[in-house]
């Protein structure tokens, strides 16, 4: 990044005369950050992250809640552990264990005694000065939210395979936040740094949402003026699922949520988007394939682009593994596409439900008030 002073436009922050500066503009702020770990069954993972976060409690104020759902692994007893030994670190239990309602509830029960919030995932790994350079991205840019991108690496065979289909267009669709950040405003990105104002003044994450609940939040945020930063300092390294069934699960939630997404607020349904809910009916049509073959070339199209990019991903990256990416973004795609037509199902048969009862409720009321 240049060393001299420069400005990026933005709408949101020339209504609120701001601009962004340099990084050696600025330091970063010394008002108390609130860090939350959402964790379930995380044993693996845990003590790296906490022992990064510790590193940053040493030259910043904050405090670590990680905000267990009820793990049944060494989570736990690795939490109190540090717990013991650190009175920076609590644990609080999650009852309704999803991530969302970790947030929320620790944001709930600290959050009066702290400016900011950063989210850290546990299923993952995070860069060192984590927090600090986070600090230092809000100090020069004053925006309300601060999103990172990003990027997949896998251990075994199977998990090198999903993130190379995660890290390139046939996992993530070309979403900024998924790639090589360029620094600028966005309407999403992968959560990390939240001032606890912004976060309340929204009402936090929307906890019926089990996924996708920070491309809801993110929608709200930007409906009621407050501004994302995507930063180019910090990349995030995330650890795909193991195993294809815990893959498809996954993806089949994250279709889900984004239908229900969807279907709140009426917005936020990218191409990337449709082209993946096509996937579902074009398989169905392979039914009529004794037919005619002409059903099946739109899936048979589709599962020889991918298995073909997914050759091209391995040659380039010269592993035998990733060459399976084609295969892993097949499971990705299935089970977002049909995710997404059980979310459209279950919302729009709640809409309805619910007017029925409205319907009902307003009925007996008119009769009510008829007979009286």
């Amino acid at each position: 990044m240049a060393s001299q002073l420069h400005t990026i436009s933005s709408p949101a922050l020339k209504r609120k005369g701001m601009a962004i500066h340099d990084p050696a503009t600025f330091k970063a702020s010394t008002a108390p950050v609130l860090v939350v770990i959402p964790c379930l069954n995380e044993e693996e993972h845990l003590a790296g992250v906490i022992d990064q976060l510790l590193a940053d409690a040493d030259r910043i104020d904050l405090a670590i809640i990680v905000a267990d759902g009820g793990s049944t692994d060494g989570s736990r007893a690795i939490a109190r552990d540090y717990m013991a030994r650190d009175r920076r670190v609590v644990l609080m239990e999650n009852p309704k264990r999803i991530q969302s309602a970790g947030v929320n509830r620790a944001v709930e029960r600290y959050g009066n005694d702290f400016e900011f919030i950063i989210r850290v995932d546990a299923h993952a790994r995070y860069p060192s000065r984590f927090c600090e350079r986070l600090l230092n991205v809000q100090a020069r840019t004053r925006a309300d939210s601060i999103v990172v991108s990003m990027h997949s690496v896998g251990r075994s065979c199977f998990q090198r395979a999903a993130a190379a289909a995660q890290n390139s267009i046939l996992g993530n669709g070309g979403a900024l936040h998924r790639n090589v950040a360029r620094e600028g405003w966005v309407d999403h990105g992968h959560h990390a740094l939240m001032t606890i104002r912004a976060f309340k003044a929204v009402g936090g994450y929307d906890d019926s949402f089990s996924h996708v609940e920070d491309v809801e939040l993110d929608t709200r945020l930007r409906a009621s003026g407050f501004a994302i930063f995507l930063t180019g300092e910090v990349e995030v390294t995330y650890y795909p699922r193991d195993t294809m069934a815990a893959l498809i699960r996954q993806y089949r939630n994250v279709g889900c949520g984004r239908a229900r997404n969807f279907l709140k607020h009426r917005k936020n349904a990218k191409v990337r988007h449709l082209i993946l809910a096509g996937i579902a009916p074009a398989l169905s049509l392979l039914l009529l394939a004794p037919l005619s073959f002409i059903f099946a070339l739109p899936a048979l199209s589709w599962a020889l682009l991918c298995l073909g990019y997914g050759l091209l991903l391995g040659v380039r990256q010269r592993d035998p593994c990733a060459a399976a990416a084609g295969a892993a973004a097949i499971v990705m795609q299935v089970g977002w596409s049909v995710g997404f037509f059980e979310g459209l199902k279950a919302g729009l048969w709640r809409t309805h439900s619910t007017r029925q009862v409205d319907i009902r409720t307003a009925k007996t009321r008119t009769r009510d008030r008829i007979t009286r």
